[in-house]
This record gives C-alpha cells, structure tokens and sequence, in this order.
C-alpha cells in the first residue's frame, strides 16, 4: 500500500475506535452502525464499478438473498445464524459466477439493463414466495450468536461492524496494489489493450463480480440480523439506485471515496427531515450540486487539488 493509504486506513482505525465513546445516544449509534454496513457494501461496489469499470444497477439483490438466507434458514430449518449466512453467501456466489459470463458480454446500456433485469428478477421472487419469505410484510430474523455469546446490544453490533469496515479497506487496499487490481484498472482503461498484454478479461470481469456481490451478501445477513426484521425492500431497484450514487458522490476507483459516500447519503436524509416534504428536493438538489461541481467524486477531487493519492 502507498503511504497516503496506510495513514488513511490508521485515520480510519482511530475514528472506529473513538466513535463508541462520544455518540451522546442510542440513535446516533445505530446510525453509525448503518453508515458502516452501507460503505462495506459500497466498497465492494465500487471496486466493480470504479476499479473494473462494470455498472452493476441490480446490486441490492444480492444483498437481498444475504438477508433472506438469514431469516429463512433458520427460522423453518433450524440452521445456525452463522452457517445460514455462509449459505447466503455461497448461494450469492453461484447465482453471480453463473449471470455474470452472458452479462459481461454486454456493453454500456446493455450491461446496465441485465443487471438491472437480475435485480428486478430477485425482488419479486422475494415478494411472491410469501410461504417463505413473508411476502411483502417481510419476516423476523432470529438473533445472531457467536459461540453461545448472542449480539443483542447496539454496541455489539457496532464493534462487528466496525472490525469487518477495517478489514474490508484494508484488504481492499491491498488488493488494489496487487496483479489482481492492476489488471482490474487496466481493463477498465481498454478491454482490448488488456487482452494484448495477455489480460483475461472474461475472468477478470467475472472474479470481481463476485466478489462484489458477496460483499453485499454478507452484508445483507449482518442487516437483517441486526435489524432482526427482513422486507423485500432490501432487494429493490431504488436500494441499488442508492449503493451506486454513493459510489459516485464519494469518488469511483477510491476506497476512501466509498466510505465518504457512504457516510454522506447514509446521513444526508437524516439531517434533512427536518425540512418537512421537501427533503426529497433538498437532497436531490446536493446530489445535483455534487454532479456539477465535483464530477469526479469528492475524494478524487479533492486529493487532486491538494495533490494527493488516495
């Protein structure tokens, strides 16, 4: 890792450790919780989107199928939280290794509507099979234990959450400066140049689709059982809408840019309720200011003007 990167990640760490002790109440913890759950999902978008270069508008899905592998194994078959999301994250992994491979032979548009189609596709399945899943009401998930201990307290949850956001740029950060993430950056320059330095640009393409998808899977098992109640809206098309523009608002090909974003748009809507029906427009309106003035993202801009890397 670069300098900037390890001094980032030890700024990061330092935060983490800090925030516990100086949220003033539950409300505030839960929202940081929920803030660090959206930015390890949008850190693996964004190494999709940013890095590789593929759009993915169908990503909630996966993180639908994390959720609901959480309630529905263990709530009809009696499966350990733990083993239950290791299915979901298994089971997310198939599905994507098996959609990518037609997905990616598309470009532009296209690719954007397929994956956008697979989301759609997992959102009514988890709606429809009501026996299941509770149809659109949702249903409750079980509580989550590790070794007999049971998370049951905001501030275990946010200590989960917290190690796993550390973990995830850290090995996120590693994985960019390896072959892996050189190759990714250079097949999101030219597929074509790619292929004739001897890049397999399929396998590539797949590998981090996967990747990403599970991010979101694991993720969407850790929501539901902190939240301890599942809905369909997990998996909707507006859910993913939102894990894209935070890759967009914080920065594409940034790790940080990911965590910004994700902080931004997780606590923007918050902020902003107390404009009472206009907060819609309000947020739209930051969003469209960000779009006009900070094109690129606001780590990428502002470490350019500042002249420093991520």
């Amino acid at each position: 890792m670069q300098k900037s990167a390890y001094i980032g990640l030890g700024l990061l760490i330092a935060v983490l450790l800090v925030l516990p002790w100086v949220v003033p109440n539950s409300y505030y913890m839960d929202l940081a919780i929920r803030i660090g759950i959206n930015a390890i999902i949008v850190i693996g978008l964004n190494l999709l989107i940013g890095f590789a270069g593929q759009i993915s508008l169908g990503h909630a899905g996966f993180l639908g199928i994390g959720a609901y592998a959480s309630a529905v194994l263990p709530t009809h078959f009696a499966w350990h939280p733990l083993l239950a999301m290791g299915a979901g994250a298994a089971a997310t992994a198939v599905i994507a290794g098996l959609v990518a491979r037609p997905i990616f032979k598309l470009k532009g548009n296209y690719l954007a509507m397929a994956t956008l189609g697979l989301g759609i596709i997992i959102n009514i399945a988890l709606r429809n099979e009501a026996q299941w899943t509770g149809g659109p009401d949702g249903m409750p998930v079980p509580a989550m234990s590790v070794f007999g201990f049971e998370l049951s307290s905001d501030k275990h949850w946010y200590w989960v959450v917290a190690t796993m956001l550390a973990f995830s740029v850290w090995a996120s950060l590693n994985m960019i400066d390896s072959p892996f993430g050189r190759a990714l950056r250079a097949l999101h320059g030219s597929e074509v140049a790619s292929q004739v330095v001897g890049v397999n640009v399929v396998r590539y393409k797949v590998t981090i689709f996967v990747m990403s998808a599970v991010f979101a899977s694991i993720m969407g098992s850790i929501t539901a059982h902190y939240m301890a109640f599942v809905t369909p809206n997990f998996a909707d098309f507006f859910h993913s809408v939102e894990l894209v523009t935070m890759v967009v608002v914080g920065g594409m090909a940034s790790v940080f840019g990911s965590i910004i974003g994700a902080v931004l748009l997780t606590a923007l809507p918050q902020a902003l309720a107390t404009f009472e029906g206009w907060e819609t427009v309000v947020f739209g309106a930051v969003l469209m200011l960000c779009m006009i003035f900070l094109p690129k993202g606001l780590v990428p801009t502002l470490a350019a003007k500042f002249g420093k890397g991520d």
